[in-house]
């Protein structure tokens, strides 16, 4: 088995002394974020809205991999809270701040307070393609039927 990619991180001052990301259990595919909210309290996002919470992390990926920004099931499902470019995409050459765009889908104001679990990030690896114009695709079964077109639930 090869090793496992290795990420390096630096964290802002707003960032310090909060956890680095981690996974929950031994076989988590994402690793918790947290807010690195800052001393002027925490962030309010009411019903409706959304705001950019930061992680005081900055990331360099390995070459050929991404790093994908999802919502945590349990701020889902508990609070209304989701990621609102879900997955967002952390590219490879990227090195701001991780920001995480939260949005408020329930009917009551979210308080995000530091060091909360916000969201999560999965690291995949990206294949690179080559795109070839051509006069027609081969043929599929499907043709070109989409939207629930084969209807199978």
């Amino acid at each position: 088995m090869s090793p496992e990619p290795e990420i390096f991180y630096t964290v802002d001052a707003h960032g310090e002394g909060l956890p680095a990301p981690e996974y929950a259990t031994k076989r988590s595919a994402g690793l918790d974020l947290r807010a690195a909210v800052g001393q002027d309290g925490p962030i309010i996002i009411e019903p409706g809205k959304w705001a950019l919470v930061p992680t005081g992390l900055h990331i360099a990926l390995p070459p050929g991999y991404e790093a994908q920004v999802r919502p945590r099931s349990g701020l889902a499902l508990r609070d209304g809270i989701g990621v609102l470019n879900s997955p967002g995409t952390i590219d490879e050459d990227y090195r701001g701040e991780v920001g995480i765009i939260l949005f408020n889908f329930g009917d009551k104001p979210f308080e995000i307070k530091r060091g909360d679990r916000i969201a999560q990030v999965v690291i995949n690896k990206v294949e690179h393609i080559a795109w070839t114009l051509t006069k027609e695709l081969p043929e599929t079964e499907r043709g070109d039927g989409g939207f629930g077109h084969t209807g199978k639930g």
